[in-house]
């Protein structure tokens, strides 16, 4: 990465290049150069902190749910290389992460997890009790999602419950409540990352099959396509849903009608199945999640 070749100009000392390089393989952990599952559980938790405050979020509460998804994707990615140790050696994409190649050990794994998770959980004592308590369910979807793939087919839903976790997460910092939207906004999480992480099993779903891992993309067989099709749509209705209920108006609908493109242009690149447009796909819903959260900024912000 950029930055630690920067950092390497400013010393040869063996000490010094050692240290960096050992750093270096950290960030590969945690997918310092690969942003966008920081993004893909950014723009949900967004979505939830706004609603919650009608617009206008606490300062506080956005820095530290900003900074805690950075923090518990990095965490998630950690377990996660720990949990597949055995496994991503032998899957195309994932056969160079540090873990696979042994460049670090498993025992450095969890301990990055566990600091980790533990400065997250420093940053909630800024907040306020009952968000403390829910973050104790949120911490065991994220270090429970990596194991399921090898107990059963729908590890993709667990992901959703994980990230759509921020949801009354973000509902209790805010406002010190959940309320019937709380839950809409989890589920509209559930029913998204199912689709995109679908797109992504589909990229992986030959060496997958090799290994025996399970996956959504394995379980719909040839239905996945048109399983992530209603997923999607089921999404835009919950998101109206959302909206009807938080007040929201035209520019929210209208940032849901142009969000629907990206979805219809995710389904022209999976139609063939070919991996890499399946992982594109999984990419472009970056945009969706981003287009989605600027109209609910601007509708409030008009008002």
């Amino acid at each position: 990465m950029l930055l630690f070749n920067k950092l390497k100009t400013f010393s040869n000392h063996p000490w010094y290049i050692a240290i960096i390089n050992r750093l270096e393989q950290y960030g590969y952990l945690i997918r310092l150069d690969k942003p966008i599952g920081t993004l893909l559980l950014l723009w949900p938790t967004l979505w939830a902190l706004w609603i919650a405050a009608r617009g206008f979020p606490d300062g506080l509460v956005l820095f530290v749910f900003v900074i805690g998804v950075f923090l518990m994707r990095s965490a998630g990615c950690a377990i996660n290389d720990f949990a597949d140790r055995n496994f991503d050696a032998h899957v195309e994409r994932t056969q160079n992460r540090p873990l696979a190649t042994g460049k670090i050990t498993a025992g450095e794994a969890i301990l990055v997890f566990v600091v980790l998770a533990l400065i997250a959980f420093s940053l909630l004592q800024l907040l306020n009790q009952l968000t403390i308590y829910m973050s104790f369910v949120g911490i065991a979807l994220a270090a429970s999602y990596p194991f399921m793939k090898r107990y059963h087919y729908m590890p993709q839903v667990h992901l959703g419950a994980a990230f759509g976790w921020a949801a009354p997460m973000a509902f209790t910092a805010q406002a010190n409540e959940i309320t019937p939207v709380t839950w809409l906004l989890f589920m509209s999480t559930i029913l998204w990352t199912t689709a995109y992480d679908t797109m992504y099993a589909m990229a992986d779903i030959k060496d997958d099959l090799k290994i025996g891992l399970k996956s959504t993309a394995i379980l719909f067989g040839e239905a996945d396509k048109l399983i992530i099709f209603v997923l999607q749509l089921l999404l835009l209705l919950t998101l109206v849903f959302i909206g009807q209920q938080s007040g929201l108006g035209l520019y929210f609908y209208a940032s849901l009608i142009a969000g629907s493109g990206f979805l219809i242009y995710q389904q022209y690149l999976i139609k063939d199945r070919d991996p890499g447009n399946c992982f594109r796909a999984f990419l472009n819903n970056n945009w969706f999640g981003l287009t989605v959260f600027i109209g609910i900024v601007i509708d409030y912000w008009v008002k």
